[in-house]
């Protein structure tokens, strides 16, 4: 299977003239000669100072591919659309006016169809499989291929945070390294910088909290130590009867509850079945 039939072609990204390979970029591939074997120097031509190459890209770095190349001669005016291909030239090489080339580049994203690839010849008669004529220009035919491409997939960017983010986090920072001493000596005991609250936060709970009202949830409580009062902690009176006894706590029963809260709702049934007396009119 062609490169071609499978589609991981690269489509072109761009078209350009150069004088030699010193002056073509990095990213440009030089056509030094015709597929019939013939130099590719655009030499031919009256009055001519210096020969000059095609030369294509397939960097996609700049998002866009060549939609479509055409051929046209000083007397046409460009199409809509298009724009000559650029010129990496020295100060002795100028290209002819006679017939240009220009392009159409698009944004990769809003076409499926692109220019593969360009070749030229030196022979009008040659034809060339699977690829379409474009025009001839100084004794040389351009010709292009034109397909479905592969573009690579985008690669996600990371994301930086900001050092005024990274402030509002909610972890304990580490603590610093303890300074040396004696093993003779007792442990320093270290002061809790956050409160309890805080310092039982996890990732859970953040998550469950807006990103907005994270920090309100703080409050000036945080930090005050809760313990109940000895005469209400069990623990230290003993039993829970001592407790009771203390606060005179008397533990009521079912029936007593009904005998001392009942209600027969005796008067409301009398007064709602007394008679209105009726006005005669």
């Amino acid at each position: 299977m062609s490169l071609m039939e499978s589609g991981k072609v690269l489509p072109l990204t761009a078209v350009a003239w150069t004088s030699n390979t010193g002056c073509c970029p990095k990213d440009f591939t030089l056509i030094s000669i015709t597929v019939d074997g013939v130099a590719a120097n655009f030499t031919r031509g009256f009055g001519m100072k210096s020969g000059y190459y095609l030369c294509y890209s397939k960097d996609l770095k700049g998002s866009v591919v060549v939609s479509d190349i055409q051929v046209i001669s000083d007397k046409d005016s460009i199409p809509h659309g298009y724009s000559y291909i650029r010129e990496f030239l020295d100060s002795k090489t100028a290209v002819s006016k006679k017939k240009r080339v220009v392009v159409r580049t698009s944004p990769v994203a809003n076409v499926e169809m692109a220019v593969l690839d360009i070749k030229l010849t030196a022979k009008s008669k040659m034809l060339l499989q699977h690829y379409t004529y474009v025009g001839d220009i100084n004794g040389y035919v351009l010709w292009c291929r034109k397909g479905p491409f592969s573009s690579p997939a985008p690669k996600a960017k990371p994301r930086s945070i900001s050092l005024e983010i990274r402030s509002l986090s909610l972890e304990e920072p580490s603590a610093p390294a303890l300074p040396l001493r004696s093993r003779d000596l007792p442990p320093i005991p270290q002061q809790s910088r956050l409160s309890n609250r805080r310092h039982s936060l996890n990732a859970g709970d953040v998550q469950n909290t807006c990103a907005d009202s994270s920090l309100q949830a703080i409050t000036a409580l945080d930090g005050v130590p809760f313990s109940l009062h000895p005469d209400f902690n069990l623990q230290a009176n003993g039993t829970a009867l001592q407790l009771n006894s203390q606060l005179n706590i008397h533990i009521k029963s079912v029936r007593d509850i009904e005998n001392e809260y009942n209600y027969t709702f005796t008067v409301e049934e009398s007064a709602a079945k007394r008679i209105r007396p009726s006005v005669s009119t």
